[in-house]
């Protein structure tokens, strides 16, 4: 980081503390991402918490170049949040590997960790399977440091943004609605796989310290736009997502979508997945934050719990691509292609567990899934990028 980012980070970002405690804070590594942003909204509209974000900004700037001040998803978040105006010192932000262990002493000297939202990671299935090693590395090998490090300052309240990716989906003659008891492991590619093992690390970790507490939301297939307009999904490179792709391909970035397969035992050949929209996941961490409050003044607690989250139906490609085309007002061009290797007919949960513990469900439909992108991406042809560096 720049020293005007620092000196950004340790006067204009960073809220009070009062003479006689730590202010209280979430740890959000990653929360400079998709995902990770929409969160952020969530925790600075809804609490009264500091929300500190560690990213390394590898899935977050246009550039790849580090920010001298905060990177632009945050910054928007901010104009989003404009109602309380604290919100600029309750942000704070480090550009740092989410790991390093000299930035989480710094933070547990100034604020009281009350959870951390673990939204850090690479993503991208296909690039996972190209370099195994730089995913195990960055996903589950820092994951670990950070966890190591957060069991020595007794901070063990952790939120983990898994994956329905996790479950053994490989038989097409096994479709149902996904539940948290059904077969995790065996997956498709080393994304998948970082996921299920960082699980399998938490599940032990809170076997042996039954101090510590662990929520894992498996979610499905998250879409969709902050409904200002102002953050989104902004993909490096060639989108790996249906609903990224189709969104360029709208805005004139992408010749044509490819659909992998038409001959899939559903209503209309393609397969099923069960969209969810960004603001709703959001939501629900924010949610199991609350949970684990909750768990925590029990004398008996469940220790790691996992989670599905979605809508509990599903939608296919081109409902999707219709869809889309009424929320943009126009054609999406589109072509059939083979079936991708390991793709299955339907993916698509019960999420009761959701509602019974962290009273949850959906509340955005697939229109407003669309719309929202659309808005993003038709303000935002190029992402937070203001011309294409392709």
């Amino acid at each position: 980081m720049s020293q005007t980012a620092q000196k950004r980070a340790r006067s204009t970002n960073t809220s009070p503390r009062s003479s006689d405690q730590k202010q209280k804070c979430i740890l959000v590594p990653g929360g400079a991402g998709y995902i990770g942003s929409h969160v952020v909204v969530e925790l600075l509209q809804q609490t009264d918490y500091t929300v500190i974000v560690i990213d390394n900004l590898s899935n977050a700037t246009p550039d790849g170049q580090n920010p001298s001040t905060l990177p632009p998803s945050l910054n928007r978040v901010l104009q989003i949040c404009t109602k309380d105006e604290n919100n600029n010192k309750r942000l704070v932000f480090f550009y740092k590997e989410y790991d390093d262990l000299e930035t989480l002493d710094k933070i547990n000297e100034q604020y009281d960790i009350v959870s951390t939202i673990i939204v850090a990671g690479f993503k991208a299935v296909g690039e996972s399977k190209q370099f195994p090693l730089m995913y195990y590395k960055n996903n589950v090998c820092k994951t670990v440091n950070m966890l190591e490090k957060l069991d020595q300052l007794g901070k063990k309240n952790v939120i983990f943004s898994s994956s329905a990716t996790v479950y053994n989906t490989q038989s097409d003659d096994a479709i149902h609605a996904l539940t948290e008891e059904d077969k995790t492991g065996e997956c498709t590619c080393a994304y998948a796989r970082t996921k299920s093992f960082i699980e399998e690390i938490m599940k032990d970790l809170c076997n042996a310290d039954k101090q510590w507490k662990a929520v894992s939301l498996r979610y499905f297939n998250p879409v969709g736009a902050h409904p200002s307009g102002l953050i989104g999904e902004d993909p490096h490179g060639i989108p790996n997502n249906l609903m990224p792709f189709i969104a360029q391909v709208a805005v004139g970035r992408r010749e044509k979508l490819s659909v992998f397969g038409s001959d899939y035992k559903t209503r209309d050949g393609t397969g099923v997945r069960d969209y969810l929209h960004v603001v709703d996941l959001a939501q629900a961490h924010v949610d199991a934050v609350k949970f684990l409050d909750s768990e925590n003044k029990q004398e008996e607690s469940q220790g790691f719990t996992a989670i599905n989250l979605g809508s509990g139906t599903g939608s296919t490609v081109l409902e999707m691509i219709s869809a889309f085309e009424k929320a943009a007002g126009k054609k999406i061009a589109w072509q059939f292609t083979d079936r991708r290797p390991g793709d299955v007919t339907a993916l698509y949960c019960d999420p009761k567990m959701a509602r019974d513990l962290l009273n949850w469900e959906t509340k955005r439909t697939v229109d407003d899934m669309c719309a929202d992108t659309w808005r993003f991406q038709s303000a935002n042809p190029f992402g937070y990028s203001t011309e294409n560096k392709e």
